[in-house]
This record gives structure tokens, C-alpha cells and sequence, in this order.
């Protein structure tokens, strides 16, 4: 167990290459964008991005890989995502997902899947967990989004690594003697909270249908608990909605920098999605200015 999802991915990072190495990933991915460049500053490791926000297929991959015999960074890791963060929760499917890491395979690649939300991917499409493991030589999960701990995430992989991973992560600042605490809760989360995410789907789409007419913005139709909504003109950026809706009591943020993000958590009731639309309705009325 580690503190936090992006110390679970820069240990991955770190597990599976070496300075001066490259991974592969979609444009969005939340090491590419929300890590601080971490990878680069920790490990020397630069992200390379193919596809779009909605991932990438086998033959891109190799189309990238290729390159590296012509003078390109040689690419040492494949990085998954499931669910998209960036594409507000959208799925990976399972199919498309095999086949990308039978390529990398097939090329001496490393494998990662960041499932930060994997549990909603899971919920939504019936998959198994172990199918998702068996893509990946890690996989990172998070136990504080959907399943609601406080705080933690895993790095999950084989028992040759173990010793590794957790010298590396000693170094990173990971060693908690509390983690004993964090992991208490998080067994709990997974025996409680895991087929719940149920309710959060549902949610969100009933959100996304409540607002999708409000002027100022297009809503797209979440695949799981995230709900996009991308600004319309005259608005050209999310965040002075974002901060309207915020000093109204709806807790959101940008998503980039033309999308707003509501997020549906266990915290949130079908009373608690009534009032949420009640005062997103009441702040932005039918003024799209």
C-alpha cells in the first residue's frame, strides 16, 4: 500500500525501466498529465503519446515501435488506463485492451494498467478482475475514489518484485508505519463499497440528462461516474463556471481547460443529485452569459 495513486504509478515507472527509456501512452493519461512530470524528474523516463483520449490500438503501438529502431527513445513500458480519467470515465473495452498488451508482449515491452478506477470498469461492464490483471505486469488501484477509504492505493503484482517495489518505495517516501490503519479501511471498502459503484453509474447518468439542457454547455453521457460537460460560446474556459457553481455549494473543477467535471461518489444520494441539479440549474439559469 501506498499513499496515493500517483506514488503507485512512479514506482511502476520506476519498477520497470531505466534512465533514458520511454512509455507509451494515451495523450490524457494521468502520468503523462497530472504527475508533475514525475516520470521524467524521478526516473528520466519521457511519455510518449499515441492515440487519442480514448486510448490507442495494437497497431499504433507497433506503428511507435517501430521507431525506435530508427534513432527514437526505445520504448520500455506500455501504460494502460482503465477507466479514462480524462475522457470522463470512459471504458477501455477489454478486447481492444488484450490485444494492445499481447503487442506489447510480443515486442519485450512492460506492461502497467493504472486502474485508479478499474473497479468502475468492472462494475459497469461485468469484466472480471482477474481478466483486467492478466493484461499487466502491475497494476496500481486506488481504494479512496470510488470505493470511498480515506486515503490509499495499491500496487499490485507479482511476489518476485515485492522486496523491489518496496525498497524503491522506502525511497520515494512511502515507507507509512500507519499503513496498517489505511489498510484496514480499504479492506473494508472492498467488502462493502465495491458493487455500489452500481448506484454512482446510475447517478451520473440521471445528472447528465438533468443538465444536458443548461445553455452554456454540451453534456456528454457518462460511461461511468463522471459527468463532462464542455463549454459553449460566449464561454471560452470552465473554470469561471466551475467557481460559480463552487461558491454555490457544487464542489467541481475543470477537467481540461473547456470541460467542467462533476463527480459522483458515495457521498452522494438521489436527494443529494436532486439538489446538485436544483442549485446547477438556479446558478446558471438559460443565460448562456
Amino acid at each position: 500500500m501506498v499513499p496515493t495513486g500517483t506514488m503507485a504509478n512512479q514506482l511502476a515507472v520506476a519498477l520497470h525501466t531505466r534512465r533514458g527509456d520511454a512509455l507509451a501512452c494515451h495523450p490524457g493519461a494521468h502520468v503523462r498529465i497530472h504527475e508533475d512530470a514525475s516520470a521524467a524528474a524521478l526516473s528520466g523516463v519521457q511519455a510518449m503519446p499515441i492515440g487519442d483520449r480514448h486510448g490507442f490500438d495494437a497497431p499504433a503501438l507497433d506503428e511507435l515501435l517501430d521507431e525506435c529502431a530508427c534513432g527514437w527513445p526505445p520504448v520500455s513500458l506500455v501504460w494502460l488506463e482503465n477507466t479514462l480519467g480524462e475522457a470522463g470515465g470512459a471504458i477501455w473495452p477489454i478486447e481492444r485492451l488484450e490485444s494492445v498488451s499481447a503487442a506489447a508482449r510480443a515486442r519485450g515491452c512492460k506492461v502497467h494498467l493504472d486502474g485508479a478506477r478499474l473497479w468502475n470498469a468492472h462494475v459497469a461492464t461485468g469484466t472480471p478482475l482477474p481478466r483486467f490483471g492478466a493484461l499487466a505486469d502491475t497494476v496500481s488501484v486506488a481504494l479512496s475514489k470510488g470505493l470511498g477509504a480515506p486515503a490509499g492505493s495499491l500496487l499490485c503484482g507479482p511476489r518476485s518484485m515485492v522486496a523491489e517495489v518496496r525498497r524503491r518505495k522506502h525511497a520515494f517516501g512511502g515507507a507509512l508505519r500507519q499503513v496498517g490503519v489505511l489498510a484496514a479501511a480499504g479492506l473494508y471498502a472492498l467488502d462493502h463499497h465495491l458493487a455500489r459503484l452500481a448506484d454512482d453509474h446510475r447517478r451520473a447518468a440521471r445528472l447528465a440528462a438533468a443538465i444536458a439542457d443548461v445553455p452554456c454547455w454540451d453534456v456528454a453521457p457518462p460511461a461511468t461516474n463522471l459527468v463532462l460537460a464542455r463549454v459553449r460560446p460566449p464561454w471560452r474556459l470552465a473554470e469561471p463556471l466551475c467557481a460559480r457553481l463552487r461558491a454555490a455549494g457544487v464542489i467541481c473543477f475543470p477537467n481540461v481547460a473547456r470541460e467542467v467535471r462533476l463527480a459522483v461518489h458515495l457521498d452522494l444520494d438521489d436527494a443529494a443529485i436532486d439538489e446538485v441539479v436544483a442549485r446547477i440549474r438556479a446558478t446558471l439559469r438559460d443565460d448562456p452569459a
